[in-house]
């Protein structure tokens, strides 16, 4: 489930971003079919017809496989083409809707299968937090940059919420196994913050 900022052009770069992917799809396939705890890196490398250095190559730990995307590279680039006199969680809902709208039409199932184990595996849900701080300080950063000052409490606070609105609303499209339109339900999270 990667969404590049841009896509690699060269023919090493689109390479390593296959293997990267492939190794991504067989992880999510093994960890559907056998559970997370019962899958090892052995058999992640060899159902991705790579070898466990090339594994690590990609991903340090197993986990990582899971947790690792492109998106907030991508979100970034969409919140920092937003109008700078936009206010920051109107710019925030837009970029947001955009970067996951896409997404979602081409990964959908992907992002669905990994938010399902992230939720579901202690030891993924233990990780949510340091990503959620990372994710967080992308979306301050670009918040500040697209308005060209400096990332205040205000914009901390306007990116925290917006985070916690999107993480809200994941759960409740996985709790309701991905039936309703997730880009609708980002709306509907975003219009109860903006009251």
């Amino acid at each position: 489930m990667n969404r590049p900022a841009t896509s690699p052009t060269g023919l090493r770069e689109r390479k390593k971003a296959q293997t990267r992917r492939t190794i991504q799809e067989e992880a999510l396939r093994l960890f559907l079919s056998q559970g997370y705890d019962n899958t090892t890196v052995d058999e992640i490398a060899r159902a991705a017809g790579v070898s466990s250095m090339t594994f690590f190559r990609h991903f340090p730990t197993k986990e990582s496989v899971v947790e690792s995307d492109d998106y907030d590279p991508f979100i970034a680039s969409l919140i920092e083409q937003r109008p700078p006199e936009e206010a920051p969680l109107t710019a925030l809902h837009r970029a947001l809707g955009e970067g996951l709208a896409a997404v979602y039409a081409t990964d959908r199932e992907a992002l669905l299968v990994r938010t399902r184990l992230i939720l579901r595996t202690p030891a993924l849900r233990a990780r949510l937090w340091e990503n959620q701080h990372a994710t967080e300080e992308m979306l301050t950063g670009a918040l500040a940059a697209r308005s060209g000052q400096e990332p205040d409490l205000a914009l901390r606070v306007t990116a925290a919420a917006a985070l916690a609105a999107l993480t809200a609303t994941l759960t409740f499209w996985v709790e309701g196994d991905g039936e309703a339109d997730l880009p609708t339900l980002v709306n509907e999270a975003f219009t109860t913050l903006d009251r």
